[in-house]
């Protein structure tokens, strides 16, 4: 059995590698994913929705010229394709041993960047939808030390572990993602904690819309409709950027992976009358009692010189003892 870290995009259970009259993944239902042209396919689900196949066709006959496309885009907005692209990677704060997934490589004009930074102990698994744009994309990583890994699949069902890579990277593909919110979510998962995550995509500015620069954009590329999609960020995401580029046009949001919902300190008893804290605020509410019974609480707690809180605790507590323990 060959060692590799791919699991099964569907299940997450294990994969193994079959080398027989043809190569292909399998897991313990004996779902197979085969390799096309020695590239192996972990597209799920295997019958892409309407929205993915027209990409993915856009992208299979455009490979060839795309890199002349994303230049041109460069050039309409007077920015240095080659200051922008290593500064969207600089977010990811690689290591020269770092493991990197980037997702909708694409050509890999972002590929090169990160592979510049990575040595020869580094790991880089690429993917994209298209075999084609992966192709191109290899071509350019070939002349790299770090071991790239290349593989076809669709961002919203990774073939990854969790925990497994340092950084995720993906620019320009999140609008097509047939599941945005899915995919970032996937991404967190393969992601370590304490590691990054750099996305972006197309979308104006609000503030740009009624502008000519925006009226001829928007004619020019739709997608620039998608708004920034702020409600996609998981919660495991911390010290969250956005930032505006390539002309203003273009969003880039980067931030570290981190366990869970944040983590406040709910305990801490707030001073003055009420007094409590934010947590038995929230869960201790009880029934709403009269007018004139809430007066008299704030007097007696007033009279005895403690907040609220603690008075009701300790009226409530010693009625408890006597007539439920």
């Amino acid at each position: 059995m060959n060692k590799h870290i791919y699991i099964c995009p569907a299940t997450h259970s294990e994969l193994n590698l079959v080398v027989e009259n043809e190569t292909y993944y399998i897991n313990a239902k004996k779902d197979k994913y085969a390799f096309k042209e020695g590239y192996p396919d972990f597209t799920y689900p295997l019958a892409l929705s309407a929205k993915q196949q027209e990409q993915h066709q856009y992208y299979e006959n455009n490979a060839a010229i795309y890199d002349d496309v994303q230049n041109l885009t460069f050039a309409i907005q007077n920015e240095n394709e080659d200051i922008v692209r290593k500064e969207m990677v600089s977010y990811l704060n690689l290591k020269p041993n770092a493991k990197v997934l980037e997702l909708s490589c694409g050509t890999g004009l972002d590929s090169v960047n990160i592979a510049s930074l990575l040595n020869n102990t580094g790991e880089l698994y690429v993917q994209d939808i298209s075999l084609a744009m992966l192709k191109q994309c290899k071509n350019k990583l070939d002349k790299f030390s770090v071991p790239v890994h290349y593989s076809v699949g669709n961002a919203s069902y990774l073939a990854f572990p969790d925990n497994y890579f340092d950084a995720v990277f993906s620019f320009g593909g999140l609008n097509v993602y047939d599941d945005m919110k899915r995919s970032l979510r996937e991404m967190v998962r393969v992601t370590k904690p304490g590691g990054r995550i750099v996305v972006g995509d197309e979308s104006l500015p609000a503030w740009l819309y009624d502008t000519d620069f925006g009226k001829v954009m928007l004619n020019a590329n739709p997608l620039l409709k998608f708004p920034v999609p702020f409600e996609n960020i998981p919660v495991e995401a911390r010290n969250v950027t956005v930032k505006w580029i390539i002309g203003g046009v273009y969003y880039l949001i980067s931030f570290t992976v981190g366990e869970g919902e944040p983590k406040g300190n709910f305990n801490i008893e707030i001073p003055g009358r009420r007094g409590g804290t934010l947590k038995t605020r929230y869960y201790g509410q009880l029934e709403g009692v009269s007018e004139e019974t809430k007066q008299r609480v704030l007097a007696a707690a007033a009279k005895n010189n403690v907040s609220v809180h603690k008075w009701l605790e300790q009226v409530l507590t010693s009625a408890l003892s006597a007539d439920v323990e």
